[in-house]
């Protein structure tokens, strides 16, 4: 049977309303937003009134102290992610965290140790896994009717104008953990890993060409996966067309996805080849069906699992996998070398932050 859960939304800005609209949206009678937090008062009183949430408070602190909750929503700027799930956990109350969910390994290590020692569970915002398209391509993969990858795409092509940054942390190693590998390129990498599984090693390089911020603006990486496919992965906040694509090229069909800030079924299409066009369309035009990607598919599968008793999608294993392929790729960028899975480690400077030992680049004063 469902029950109604309690959450708190920590951090009013703009990603807080989305994920404010998808719970009253498609959530409503199961996920309850009781609270919500944030020191500006005035930005936390719009919040509240835009969502009928009749308690605020300025600090999570003060939150968890007063209210008896089954979730924080951690919507605040990544530099203060991990104290902040540290904390909720430590009280044993369940997080769901944005992306990214911290600004190192190092960090999030922190918080995976606090969520192996809570009754709570630790989960990361990764919404794109959640369309039933995605689904169906992971099960035509297992099926094995798209035969074995060969070659894969995974873009970021967005565009941030110089005012964009103008937010002090942005643009930051300190305060943001790097530019759009980290902050924006995390969402297509990690629905792409949710498909293409573990990685190996990977090669990459990462430029500031047009941005005053002291993180990258451009990234490349190829990655090579453990089933012996390479990935080739740009990441981009130059592009004025901007758009967010996946490619996979199969021994059998070409899946593709081309979008940009979240996808439905028109969204993918699917290119087999003519020797195999009726078993790999009747593949594609099976079930799960009809699901968009987006925060409300994953706070519904957040709710099924804690009706359940089970650990909630995304865990911090899984979002650890993610994080390390994009601190690898910073470390393989600044080093000038191959990095490959299990290299950054706690005797590694990119372990502590994704720029390392420091860019080839000055700082912005």
């Amino acid at each position: 049977m469902s029950s109604t859960y309690r959450l708190a939304v920590v951090g009013t800005g703009g990603i807080a309303h989305l994920h404010a609209q998808s719970l009253q949206s498609n959530l409503a009678g199961r996920i309850e937003v009781v609270a919500a937090v944030d020191p500006d008062a005035e930005r936390l009183e719009a919040f509240k009134a835009a969502f009928g949430v009749e308690r605020g408070y300025a600090s999570q602190e003060e939150l968890l102290a007063a209210e008896e909750l089954d979730l924080v929503d951690l919507c605040t700027p990544p530099g203060v992610h991990a104290d902040g799930a540290v904390a909720a956990l430590e009280a044993g109350v369940g997080v769901v965290c944005e992306k990214p969910p911290a600004l190192s390994l190092s960090e999030f290590d922190r918080i995976a140790a606090a969520s192996a020692a809570s009754s709570a569970d630790f989960s990361v915002i990764s919404q794109h896994r959640f369309g039933s398209a995605a689904q169906r391509v992971r099960n035509m993969m297992a099926s094995g009717v798209l035969g074995s990858l060969a070659v894969a795409k995974c873009d970021t092509l967005w565009y941030r104008p110089e005012e964009y940054f103008a937010v002090e942390w942005r643009g930051r190693w300190e305060t943001e953990g790097g530019g759009p590998t980290m902050g924006h390129g995390i969402h297509q990498i990690d629905t792409l890993l949710s498909m293409v599984g573990p990685w190996t090693e990977v090669v990459a390089t990462a430029h500031r060409h047009r941005r005053a911020t002291n993180t990258e603006d451009v990234s490349h990486a190829i990655v090579t996966l453990a089933n012996g496919a390479s990935v080739a992965i740009t990441n981009s906040l130059l592009s004025p067309r901007e758009t967010s694509q996946i490619r996979l090229d199969f021994d059998c069909a070409t899946v593709e996805l081309d979008h940009l800030y979240g996808y439905g079924e028109e969204n993918w299409t699917v290119t087999p080849l003519e020797a195999h066009v009726e078993e790999v369309m009747q593949a594609w035009y099976s079930k799960p069906r009809g699901q968009a990607s987006g925060h409300g598919a994953q706070f519904a599968a957040v709710a099924d699992a804690l009706d359940k008793g089970t650990a909630p999608p995304v865990t911090a294993a899984d979002a650890r996998h993610t994080l390390e392929l994009i601190t690898a790729i910073y470390a393989s960028a600044f080093s000038g070398k191959p990095v490959r899975a299990g290299d950054v480690d706690p005797t590694s400077p990119y372990y502590l932050r994704m720029d390392g030992a420091g860019t080839p680049w000055p700082d912005r004063k």
